[in-house]
């Protein structure tokens, strides 16, 4: 359900602005990144058992998100992934 309501926000920012043109693909992408790092932030904070282990893992779960999508939006990288 929260996966759906994020993705909702540059469906309808799409309906308002030439600035944010995302086509299906771009949805279908985004809604399996988005729920992958939900599921595996959940599967890492019921597996791991002292706190300092959760708030490590949380974090490098939120960079390697953030790096995937900076990657398919802009091509940090280089790779064969890489938008724009």
């Amino acid at each position: 359900m929260f996966v759906i309501i994020l993705l909702l926000i540059p469906f309808f920012a799409m309906q308002f602005t030439n600035e944010v043109n995302w086509d299906i693909s771009d949805f279908v992408l985004m809604g399996i990144l988005l729920f992958c790092s939900i599921f595996l932030t959940q599967f890492t904070l019921r597996k791991a058992t002292q706190t300092k282990h959760k708030i490590a893992l949380v974090i490098i779960l939120t960079l390697i998100f953030m790096l995937i999508w900076a990657e398919l939006a802009v091509g940090i990288f280089g790779t064969f992934l890489a938008g724009n």
